[in-house]
């Protein structure tokens, strides 16, 4: 039975208070695409309740980037690399490992039931980085080694074009499927047949412009990813609405339990 994990690492430009002083003076870059990936949580609101588990971080990625791992020269942004060793692994403990270590724990525990994780990490991209015009509308990210994932995307693609003709989407783009984040981590720790690491990428032109376009783009992505679970896995029941969130702070949601 296929599991839907959706997760979202860049939801908010939140900084804890204790961190405040650190970012005087940064509140441009906190508002923009360096501080998070605008529109990402409002995509994953739209679909969280189509998961079977799903997670959140409103805490700024200047802070500390969820989404790479800790070799990763990019951990710590140019503001939070400043602090103190002592501060960083605070905001590992209090931020980082929580978020990374649930995900990955509540893949173990899925997999050792026996059940087959679909992991769709959700993402936004600047529409032009260093001058450049990103050319793309939205870009599915997948490692094409792993035949069950570029699959499933194919087939994603196509369910967005049939309901969206005119959308440009592209694969490994604007980033490679490969390259260091959260479902790249995972796949090295489980199996092709146990695990799916997908990350959705939406332009951030659309949560930033027209709000009925963004709206209707919403609802195909919704439509269409529907469409494929159901048709790569037509027997499998409806989500059991299990929620897990990591927020402001390490905290967690099951079913009305807190």
């Amino acid at each position: 039975m296929l599991k839907l994990l959706l997760t979202c690492e860049h939801g908010g430009n939140e900084i804890p208070a204790e961190y405040q002083p650190y970012f005087m003076g940064h509140q441009k870059e906190l508002a923009s695409h360096l501080g998070y990936d605008i529109g990402a949580l409002d995509l994953f609101k739209d679909l969280e309740d189509m998961a079977d588990v799903s997670f959140f971080s409103q805490t700024s990625r200047l802070l500390v980037e969820l989404n790479r791992s800790l070799h990763h020269k990019k951990l710590f942004s140019d503001i939070s690399g400043s602090i103190s060793d002592k501060q960083k692994n605070e905001i590992l403990k209090n931020y980082y490992y929580p978020y990374r270590d649930g995900v990955e724990q509540m893949v173990h525990d899925l997999t050792r039931a026996g059940r087959r994780v679909l992991h769709i990490s959700i993402h936004s991209f600047t529409p032009v980085l260093d001058g450049e015009e990103r050319k793309a509308d939205i870009g599915i990210l997948y490692d094409p080694k792993r035949r069950r994932e570029q699959a499933f995307c194919r087939d994603w693609k196509q369910q967005m074009l049939k309901q969206m003709p005119d959308l440009l989407i592209r694969n490994n783009y604007p980033y490679l499927g490969i390259s260091d984040g959260l479902p790249t981590y995972l796949r090295k720790k489980f199996r092709e047949k146990e695990y799916l690491g997908i990350e959705l990428e939406v332009n951030q032109k659309f949560p930033l412009g027209d709000q009925e376009q963004w709206q209707a783009l919403k609802a195909v992505i919704r439509q269409a990813l529907k469409a494929v679970i159901q048709e790569h896995c037509p027997g499998d029941q409806q989500p059991e609405q299990v929620k897990f969130y990591t927020s402001r702070v390490p905290e967690y949601n099951k079913k009305g339990q807190h």
